[in-house]
């Protein structure tokens, strides 16, 4: 099964870097998700946990990656980029599937 989201090669770098200096634990993968919640209906989460009952498993260039079965519809096209200023420094997610809420 192809993987529903795309991580950038900046983000997967980031990832692998947290993965080698934060002390993850071999058997945990980055999970990709969903929070229900605020005005925009769903926010993003990005972390490492284990594999559960009802996770899809994919695997993008040596990293694992965890995703809900419930979220994958979700995240499909979902892109994580990382992004780093002297003003701020994190992932960024964006979905081009979902389209943009312009306020009258």
């Amino acid at each position: 099964m192809r993987i529903p989201i795309n991580i950038t090669s900046r983000a997967l770098n980031e990832i692998k870097n947290i993965i080698t200096n934060k002390n993850i634990p071999e058997n945990y993968s980055l999970r990709v998700g969903v929070k229900g919640g605020g005005c925009g209906g769903v926010s993003y989460a990005l972390g490492f946990d284990q594999s559960r009952e009802g996770d899809q498993q994919f695997e993008m260039e040596g990293v694992s990656v965890l995703i809900e079965k419930k979220h994958v519809m979700f995240l499909m096209g979902m892109q994580i980029d990382f992004h780093e200023s002297n003003e701020a420094r994190g992932f960024v997610f964006t979905n081009p599937d979902i389209p943009k809420r312009h306020d009258a």
